[in-house]
């Protein structure tokens, strides 16, 4: 079977890498007015040109990154890898998504007092702070009101105010902010595999840090979910190692960024009521379903209150759920029974699709609270339940975008990336990056390349089962390491 080793596949992931990023010179989500002239469209030719080699540097990029899970190499070894890897698309302009002009256009909004939660990007001055980043968002968008927390509107007001909103440095500033979420994402990974050794260390970062899907859509797209993950992923270390007042603290500040962070408290509550031994039972539970709560609860409030946007986020956060997106089964069931239905009975078919989205957050409800269950009663361990849980929301979702398998991924990667779920969540990465185009739209040819991706991995993962190979590898000890001598 052909192969490299780690440094190749290395080599060949940052040559992906590069070519992700150049192909978005032309053809990424570049802004509708770039006073700098650095980020401006192309003729067709050189669009179509770019666009296809983003594509072809994104395959190099997930084929190293399937590759270099067979290879032996060392943590230090795969975190230079990951510095590889993104150094090209720091300088990029957005890839594969526009969200990052709400972004500058509502920390503008913050800025100049507007209300975020009540309007959207729209009521900005064209030639104003934020005009130019307003003009560029998506067109859903543009009238759609913030569903983020105030902490995230707050770092979005910060760089807004630094760069004056200009395109150029605006975006480059919330990549820092991106790539600040994945150091903190790494170190927490690092933490939380430690107890099973360097190759559980290095597993963790290969599925959850070096993944081409998270490389894409923080880095390269600059999505807040980065920033969500890593503040949840780092609470959820303090409250394994029995700071758990600390960690729910950070839980409740990702929650600040994106919502989805809740669950986590769930299954700190968990840790917290298997750590509580030796005290009576009531007591136990009392404190682990209303501490992490009542302290996320209590940051949630105060941050709010700093921030002085208000809590306009508590009515917003089914904004999303309002656009539909092909990866939603839920949306996609409820529309093909409401048409179904309209068809053959005449009835609204709007009600049928809102019904079976609650129906899909029902499920996803008992799912969460099951895991829960288990993890209480021994197994798995509340870390592993709550990948578990955020991989369930996602599915049971009523919109879901490739990124958000994130959620539960860099989780998951922590405690069972060489596991059944880990497989599948890889396959599922390496898919999902094909889904949206460097422009930041959905095509039909996405869903076909993630299909053959797809294909791909599985047919991978189902010749390795068979062998004897693992999907991840550190290389074996030295012979003097191996009796305990020192080595240089």
């Amino acid at each position: 079977m052909w192969a490299m080793s780690a440094v190749g596949y290395r080599r060949l992931g940052a040559a992906g890498s590069v070519a992700t990023a150049a192909g978005g010179w032309a053809a990424g989500t570049l802004p509708t007015r770039d006073p700098w002239g650095i980020w401006v469209p192309h003729g067709p030719g050189v669009t179509v040109a770019a666009t296809v080699l983003a594509y072809l540097g994104l395959t190099l990029l997930v084929v190293a990154w399937w590759g270099y899970g067979r290879a032996g190499s060392s943590v230090r070894e795969t975190l230079a890898t990951l510095g590889w890897w993104t150094a090209p698309m720091l300088l990029a302009p957005p890839l594969h998504s526009a969200d990052v002009y709400s972004y500058i256009a509502q920390g503008a909004m913050v800025l100049e007092g507007h209300d975020v939660y009540g309007a959207g990007p729209s009521v900005l001055d064209p030639g104003g702070v934020g005009g130019d980043a307003a003009a560029s968002v998506g067109g859903h968008w543009t009238d759609t009101p913030a569903p983020y927390g105030p902490v995230f509107l707050v770092l979005a007001q910060a760089v807004t105010t630094a760069t004056g909103g200009t395109i150029v440095p605006a975006v480059l500033g919330m990549r820092l902010i991106a790539v600040a979420a994945l150091a903190l994402i790494v170190w927490a990974l690092r933490r939380l595999a430690r107890d099973r050794g360097e190759g559980g260390e290095r597993g963790a970062l290969w599925l959850g840090a070096l993944n081409p899907l998270l490389l894409l859509h923080v880095v390269g797209g600059m999505h807040n979910d980065g920033l969500m993950i890593a503040l949840m992923l780092a609470g959820v270390v303090l409250a394994r190692r029995g700071r758990w007042v600390a960690g729910s603290a950070l839980v409740g500040l990702a929650m600040m960024v994106k919502s989805p962070a809740a669950v986590a408290l769930l299954f700190v509550g968990v840790a917290v009521g298997r750590a509580a031994t030796g005290r009576p039972a009531v007591h136990r539970v009392v404190k682990a379903l209303v501490g992490p709560g009542l302290v996320a609860g209590a940051v949630a409030a105060g941050a709010t209150l700093l921030a002085g946007t208000g809590f306009g986020w508590l009515r917003t956060q089914s904004v999303a759920g309002t656009i539909h997106t092909a990866l939603s089964v839920t949306s996609d069931l409820g529309l093909l029974l409401g048409e179904l239905l309209h068809a053959l009975l005449g009835t609204d078919p709007d009600p049928v699709k809102t019904a079976v989205q609650r129906l899909g957050l029902a499920a996803a409800l008992a799912v969460i609270a099951y895991l829960a269950w288990r993890s209480a009663r021994g197994r798995p361990s509340p870390v592993h339940a709550l990948g578990l849980a955020l991989v369930a929301l996602v599915v049971l979702s009523p919109m879901v975008q490739p990124w958000y398998l994130l959620w539960g991924t860099t989780v998951v990667a922590a405690t069972a990336w060489d596991g059944r779920a880990g497989r599948v969540l890889a396959v599922l990465s390496a898919a999902l990056v094909y889904e949206t185009a460097p422009s930041g739209a959905t095509p039909w040819y996405g869903f076909a390349l993630a299909a053959v991706a797809g294909a791909a991995g599985a047919r991978a993962l189902y010749r390795r089962s068979a062998g004897t190979s693992p999907p991840c590898r550190v290389p074996a000890p030295r012979t003097a390491e191996r009796h305990g001598a020192r080595t240089p």
